[in-house]
């Protein structure tokens, strides 16, 4: 009789708390947005952040909240936008493509000593002060970039960080990865870049790197478009005015002004530089 007992009060409870948690979804239920899946599912999946999103899923609702626009999905490219824009009945938006630049040709510059430590930019940082290069600014080249990177964009070469603009999708995760703050965010179709951090004077640089810039001003008076000048000792373009002309790279005579555009111009200008 007790089991029978037993049985007809579980029997009720979970009546019971069956119906309330039937009540509960109905009162606390909120509604999906259709579009949301197709806009998850036409996302690439990478999770890059390159959007300023966490991830796809994030991006996709932020999407469907009107907290961002169509069109910012860097892996999916134009694509990817124009069928999200289809979904959502919108046109995308134009967005300019961006690329990562490592500011550092810094292959010969100057030793401290000889570093023995973790293979970690930051674990070098904090041990050798600006890390084991006498130069304050440039890559220490332990590739904590290239441990980040989604699509294998960049790689150290010669000691310092390169990055291949053919297979870069402008996430910018290597540029939150970096301890220094050297690599930047350029446009894709600007091509001309000054790949140096230093903002020592000339004679201070020279005493650790042959390649770095002086700020002797060449490229600025070279220039018909007002698009480059010498700000704290260090060469800076800027993108609006530039019309990749390479006046100023052929003027440069630390030849660190160049076409970043390709992968291999890097190797190209640094055995000129030699």
């Amino acid at each position: 009789m007790n089991i029978v007992f037993a049985i007809v009060v579980l029997g009720v409870m979970g009546g019971v708390f069956g119906l309330l948690l039937a009540v509960a979804s109905k009162a606390f239920y909120v509604e999906k947005d259709e579009r949301l899946e197709p806009i998850t599912e036409a996302l690439p999946g990478a999770n890059c952040g390159g959007c300023g999103f966490s991830g796809c899923g994030a991006y996709a609702q932020a999407i469907i909240d009107g907290k961002a626009s169509v069109g910012l999905c860097a892996v999916g490219g134009k694509a990817v936008n124009d069928e999200i824009a289809a979904i959502m009945g919108v046109e995308a938006m134009e967005t300019e493509r961006k690329v990562a630049l490592v500011k550092c040709r810094g292959y010969s510059a100057t030793k401290k000593g000889l570093y023995d430590g973790i293979s970690d930019c930051a674990a070098a940082l904090r041990l050798a002060g600006n890390g084991p290069n006498n130069c304050p600014h440039g890559c220490m080249g332990f590739g904590n970039c290239t441990k980040v990177c989604p699509t294998g964009a960049i790689a150290v070469v010669n000691g310092v960080a390169r990055v291949d603009h053919e297979k870069c999708v402008g996430c910018m995760a290597c540029r939150d990865a970096c301890p220094k703050g050297i690599i930047q965010e350029v446009p894709y179709s600007q091509d001309i870049v000054v790949a140096c951090s230093s903002t020592e004077r000339g004679a201070a640089l020279r005493k650790y790197c042959d390649i770095g810039c002086i700020g002797c001003r060449l490229c600025e008076k070279t220039c018909e478009h007002d698009a480059i000048h010498v700000v704290d000792n260090l060469a800076r373009i800027d993108y609006t005015k530039c019309v990749s002309c390479s006046a100023c790279a052929e003027k440069c005579p630390r030849h660190l002004i160049a076409d970043c555009n390709m992968w291999n111009d890097f190797n190209i200008v640094e055995a000129k530089a030699r």
